[in-house]
């Protein structure tokens, strides 16, 4: 029996696509119905849920988005500058299935949205980024290009003072040394979530760099997602916000998805490590498995996020159609 794809409706079919999400591998809240729609709305594009059947089991999940802007039409998985994590297809209920059956079936799950995609969409050009999804070989097979990326993973295990020894010796001294009495981390409410955010931007104007991704965005991810998805963690001394961290958190692991930038406030604490701390501690104490540093390709900010002893873990950038058309498409947005 063949796999069949179908499309979901991201607001009717909500619930039933939820349900999927929670069962399926590596996947993450930024896979919910109600945060594809949020992302949809926020980068102008259409978004398709597209499900794998086999009879009545379902067997995957693609969600895309179509991008239309004058001539140029392309398909992402995540939307172009939504500053989501990775999207791109999972799988369910492979684990249980032989090798054989599991390449057979993963292939005519990946080659039937692919050929969705063609005929509902005829795209110019795709583009997804996937993590935790293994294989990759369906999209080459397909003439996609599939490039590797990295980033940095915390694997969540023994006890705390086991987790902290792992580190590097400044980061267990500056979070060992700290004044508990100087300082609170803990989570915040959504007021925080736009303080993180608007920290971020100001980090990035400051460097000339370019930076889409809007507090208003951030806030209804915050608000409609389950409780808990989306942690803001906040560092104050003497009730003055002096950094965070937007910690978006799947069934076993916490994203490190926006702040813990370089603070402005000129306190002797260090900020970060405190933050990245409490993150990783309250992670273990809720059984979570890893903490993923979202990102390794920066050589200027693996420094500081290596001092966690974390391990690398690739993700992948797939791209098919038209070469250059993603640069087109950028500046179609820039002008949007």
């Amino acid at each position: 029996m063949s796999v069949e794809i179908r499309e979901l409706d991201c607001r009717a079919d909500a619930e039933e696509w939820n349900r999927y999400v929670e069962r399926a591998d590596g996947t993450n809240p930024f896979y919910r119905a109600e945060a594809l729609a949020l992302q949809a709305e926020d980068t102008g594009t259409t978004v398709y849920l597209l499900a794998g059947f086999k009879g009545q089991e379902a067997v995957g999940l693609f969600p895309v988005f179509e991008y239309s802007k004058g001539p140029l039409t392309g398909v992402f998985s995540p939307a172009p500058y939504s500053w989501s994590c990775y999207l791109g297809p999972s799988l369910l209920n492979v684990d249980k299935l032989k090798q054989r059956k599991a390449d057979r079936r993963t292939r005519r799950f990946v080659e039937g949205c692919l050929e969705w995609i063609d005929a509902e969409l005829s795209p110019l050009y795709c583009k997804f980024v996937a993590a935790e999804f293994d294989d990759l070989r369906p999209f080459t097979w397909n003439d996609y290009d599939v490039r590797p990326g990295y980033t940095y993973v915390v694997d969540l295990e023994g006890t705390e003072e086991e987790l902290l020894g792992r580190f590097s010796s400044d980061a267990r001294s500056n979070v060992r040394n700290a004044d508990r009495e100087e300082y609170v981390v803990e989570e915040g409410d959504g007021d925080d979530v736009d303080r993180i955010v608007e920290q971020v931007r100001a980090r990035y104007e400051s460097q000339d760099r370019p930076f889409q991704l809007s507090p208003a965005f951030a806030r209804s991810l915050y608000e409609k997602l389950p409780e808990g998805a989306v942690r803001p963690y906040t560092c104050r001394a003497d009730g003055e916000f002096l950094g965070g961290i937007l910690v978006v958190e799947s069934a076993t692991t916490r994203y490190r998805w926006q702040g813990g930038v370089k603070p402005d406030a000129d306190v002797d604490l260090s900020i970060n490590d405190l933050l990245d701390w409490y993150v990783m501690r309250d992670g273990l104490r809720d059984g979570l498995e890893r903490y993923d540093l979202v990102g390794a390709g920066v050589p200027s900010i693996n420094r500081y996020k290596a001092k966690f002893n974390p391990r690398l873990e690739p993700h992948y950038t797939i791209t098919g159609g038209a070469f250059g058309l993603d640069l087109l498409i950028d500046r179609y947005q820039k002008l949007w």
